[in-house]
């Protein structure tokens, strides 16, 4: 599926990924290849983009409300602000 994620400055994020999980207004939804059409208001929140099926590989975007259309295949997050949040480094040990 693809995904793309926009702020009124700037395309934040676009790629091929597995699924990607959303703040709802009434809560988290996750949104996978083949969804249904829709078009959902955004809360703001944490938006975990899944780039794999084994969720091992994630990363996450901090949003400030905004809205989702999905469209064959296709997701698109309109959102007032998306700041990619930086990954903790894994301790060796």
């Amino acid at each position: 599926m693809l995904l793309e994620i926009y702020t009124p400055e700037r395309k934040v994020f676009e790629g091929e990924v597995y699924g990607v999980q959303m703040p709802g207004l009434d809560g988290l939804f996750e949104v996978l290849n083949g969804h249904a059409p829709m078009i959902a208001a955004l809360a703001s929140g944490r938006v975990k983009v899944i780039q794999k099926k084994d969720k091992h590989e994630t990363s996450f975007y901090q949003i400030n409300g905004g809205f989702v259309e999905i469209l064959h295949n296709k997701t698109t997050i309109l959102a007032e602000s998306a700041i990619a949040e930086i990954p903790e480094k894994e301790h060796q040990g």
